[in-house]
C-alpha cells in the first residue's frame, strides 16, 4: 500500500523546499508518493535535478496562481 504525504513549503526559498524534501523521503518507503506544495519559482528545475540526483521518480511539476504541486515517488 502507497501513502501520500503533503509537505507545504509555501512561502520559502531555496534550497529550503529541496532540504525538507529529502529529509521527508528519508521517512518513506519506496512507492510512497510525496506532494510538495511550492511558491519558490525554482522548484520546477530543483526537482527535476533532485529527482535525477536521488533516482526518486518525478511525476508532475504543476503550476496555477498559487504556485506549484510536485508529486513525487519515492524509490
Amino acid at each position: 500500500m502507497t501513502d501520500s504525504i503533503t509537505l507545504d513549503v509555501k512561502g520559502l526559498g531555496c534550497p529550503v523546499p529541496i532540504i525538507r524534501a529529502n529529509r521527508a523521503v528519508k521517512e518513506m518507503i519506496p512507492g510512497d508518493v510525496l506532494v510538495v506544495l511550492a511558491t519558490d519559482p525554482d522548484v520546477p528545475q530543483d526537482f527535476k535535478i533532485f529527482c535525477n540526483t536521488t533516482g526518486h521518480k518525478l511525476l508532475s511539476c504543476e503550476s496555477d496562481n498559487k504556485g506549484f504541486v510536485v508529486r513525487l515517488e519515492v524509490t
